[in-house]
């Protein structure tokens, strides 16, 4: 088996399954025991992975300072959203401020806050005027956690442009309330997925390919984001139970199909178990 690109997934779907089963079909595939990693470890190689931009969101949901430290050098992370990080503001359930991890593994970084550029016509007028992406991702910028029902009022009260809307709609921390207020269209949902935006870890799992990528991000959201992963597992348990269970022949089918399947989890996990009970 290729262990770079199959061990991760496997043995995410592999803790769906009786631990005994589970080591059976390790010695069988010859996995060994999943490995213990760093979580820096965990977050860049999150990053080769090329994960959907909304894991990020998934990340901060935790709360954890630790994590949040690590989203702060995220690409994908706005300078609206760093100034929130460093302010200790939960962006799950946790009621803040966080306590604040300042510094990084990297010697002599530090968790800055950075200085936002309003426009002279107040958040919501900059919005307004943006007649480019570029001025739109301007003015975008300045959007932070508590800037939200701001932005989503004043859409209902006249439509933000085009432009700004796409902006707004693609930021990982946009609420799901305000994005389906900008756009509901199927043609605006495909460019959502298109720019990485997904709504949880179930569709994630159900709609997202290819399997081994999807499979390899959950794996290591176990770490990151343990409740999305967990999220994901609860879909995908009771299918992997009842289509690979303890069968060696179908978790052998999947060893062999994952690095060249196109299809999503869900379809790899019943199309191995289908060929099993050939």
């Amino acid at each position: 088996m290729d262990r770079e690109n199959n061990v991760p997934g496997v043995h995410f779907l592999l803790s769906s399954v009786d631990p005994a089963d589970a080591a059976t079909v390790r010695r069988r595939l010859g996995i060994g025991e999943p490995e213990v990693e760093r979580a820096g470890w965990w977050a860049w190689r999150l990053l080769q992975l090329r994960a959907p931009r909304s894991v990020l969101l998934w990340m901060l949901e935790r709360d954890d300072p630790a994590t949040n430290a690590l989203a702060y050098h995220h690409p994908n992370v706005t300078d609206a959203i760093r100034r929130d990080i460093v302010r200790g503001v939960p962006f799950g359930t946790a009621r803040g401020p966080l306590p604040v991890v300042r510094t990084c593994v990297t010697p002599g970084c530090v968790h800055d806050e950075p200085r936002l550029v309003v426009s002279p016509f107040g958040l919501v007028g900059g919005l307004r005027r943006a007649r480019s992406m570029a001025t739109a991702r301007a003015a975008a910028g300045a959007v932070g956690k508590a800037d939200w029902p701001e932005v989503a009022e004043a859409d209902r009260v006249e439509p933000l442009p085009g432009y700004a809307r796409w902006v707004l709609s693609t930021r990982v921390d946009c609420p799901p309330e305000v994005r389906a207020q900008f756009g509901s269209h199927p043609k605006f949902t495909h460019r959502l997925k298109r720019a990485g935006i997904v709504a949880d870890a179930r569709e994630y799992a159900d709609h997202w390919g290819p399997a081994r990528s999807v499979l390899d991000v959950l794996r290591l959201g176990t770490a990151l984001f343990p409740a999305r992963a967990r999220e994901a597992a609860e879909l995908l348990g009771p299918l992997v139970r009842r289509e690979l269970g303890a069968n060696l022949d179908a978790w052998a089918a999947l060893a062999r199909v994952l690095p060249t399947f196109s299809g999503t989890p869900t379809e790899l996990v019943r199309t191995c178990g289908e060929v099993a009970s050939v």
